[in-house]
């Protein structure tokens, strides 16, 4: 589908796009917020989510534990409208801006999936690290969204 990767120069310094998908055909993605620039979540797309996701100008990845594309926002309504693509130096990761109007992200029915802070500083112990919710409030209630499909999430 893309061109293939032959030479470190043309992959770094190149103007033709040559990604690298991982030995489980999937390469990163950070999606991020066009009008707050916050991180709105972490997630992979195979050849053919990146493929669509570049020619509709909507986000598509590529869900492990489902095993299949997802056109996000095709359930919840929450569209993501690329309006950016970048990709990193050695083109095996990639940004997206997005707009997502005043939707949400998070399939927990928060607005960015990065709803929680970590403390900095000394651990004294591991087991009991408390994070900070930084987004006070969900954004939308999942069970009413989702309807009763199965949580990506898995233990």
């Amino acid at each position: 589908m893309f061109r293939k990767r032959e030479n470190i120069v043309e992959i770094e310094e190149g103007k033709l796009l040559s990604p690298k998908f991982d030995n489980d055909g999937l390469i990163p993605v950070i999606t991020m917020c066009s009008k707050t620039k916050d991180i709105l979540m972490h997630a992979y797309m195979n050849v053919e989510a990146f493929k669509k996701t570049i020619e509709t100008k909507e986000a598509h990845y590529f869900s492990r534990s489902r095993q299949q594309i997802w056109h996000k926002g095709k359930t919840s309504g929450f569209t993501q409208k690329v309006l950016e693509i970048r990709i990193d130096d050695d083109q095996d990761s990639v940004w997206l801006t997005v707009d997502i109007g005043d939707g949400s992200s998070c399939h927990v029915g928060y607005r960015s999936c990065f709803y929680r802070s970590i403390p900095l500083g000394p651990i004294e112990n591991g087991r009991e690290v408390e994070m900070k919710f930084e987004e006070k409030e969900k954004s939308f209630d999942p069970e009413v969204v989702y309807k009763g499909q199965p949580n990506p999430t898995k233990i």
